[in-house]
């Protein structure tokens, strides 16, 4: 049987809320449990990425999780308008697909199961 494959959309401010930490955090989970994942980015979400995402709630683990999946190589799928952070080069070697929010629709259609952050 083939893995499931599993769309994350986070779009909760990480400088405001925990639960882009706990998104995040989620779908590691969902990529040791051995499942094809996609994490979207829209919005604030895409702070996740930011360099200083320390200073943020939850920001130390944030970027630990983040580490974690630029490990193993999870890409993040972020969305063009979302702000400074989508257009800035991949910060240390992280895989970034933009992706407009067009083109969501057509990410759920693809997945067997969606969370929404």
């Amino acid at each position: 049987m083939a893995p499931d494959h599993v769309l994350v959309i986070v779009s909760v401010d990480p400088e405001a809320s925990h639960r882009a930490n706990e998104a995040i955090r989620i779908a590691l989970g969902i990529i040791a449990g051995e499942n094809d994942v996609t994490i979207a980015l829209l919005g604030a979400a895409v702070k996740i990425l930011d360099p200083d995402v320390e200073e943020y709630v939850d920001g130390e683990d944030i970027a630990k999780h983040v580490a974690t999946l630029r490990k193993l190589g999870q890409s993040f799928y972020v969305e063009r308008d979302a702000g400074p952070a989508a257009r800035q080069a991949a910060p240390d070697g992280l895989a970034l697909v933009p992706f407009t929010r067009d083109e969501l629709p057509g990410l759920i259609a693809k997945s067997n199961r969606v969370l929404v952050f």
